[in-house]
């Protein structure tokens, strides 16, 4: 059986499960994916995990919270809003941060302290506009 690479990975589509997009990840790469897993779901314990956009998102209440996914070079987190980027400018600063996007090098440890902190941070987002919209929306 040839050995999977990160560029034959991410060409896969159909992920039913992030099980199955975990497993589907050269072993190397998956430890670190794993971490990233791992600080979110210690973040948001009641999040749903899900496949969306054919990668990992974690669901409060049926909408999209966070996204995580790997590269050949880097595994990125999204979306990076404004406020996001703005509440944490400092600790993203070693980043590639840009279009919603934050991406992490391969090849520097999983900040997974930082990793949780934006998960904690994107849940109140989500609240927020959830609580928002449900103000504003007039009953018919």
């Amino acid at each position: 059986m040839p050995s999977q690479n990160i560029e034959t990975t991410m060409t896969k589509t159909g992920f039913k499960s992030v099980d199955e997009y975990m497993a589907a990840q050269p072993a190397a790469f998956r430890g670190m994916l794993e971490r990233v897993r791992s600080a979110i779901r210690h973040a948001m314990p009641d999040a749903e995990e899900a496949i969306s956009y054919k990668i990992p998102a974690y669901k409060l209440h049926a909408t999209p919270v966070l996204y995580f996914a790997g590269w050949r070079e880097h595994y990125s987190l999204y979306p990076a809003t404004t406020r996001l980027i703005a509440a944490f400018k400092k600790e993203l600063a070693p980043y590639e941060v840009n279009k919603g996007t934050i991406r992490f090098r391969l090849s520097e440890p999983v900040p997974v302290k930082l990793i949780g902190r934006i998960a904690k941070f994107r849940a109140t987002e989500a609240a927020e506009h959830e609580k928002t919209k449900k103000a504003t929306s007039k009953p018919r």
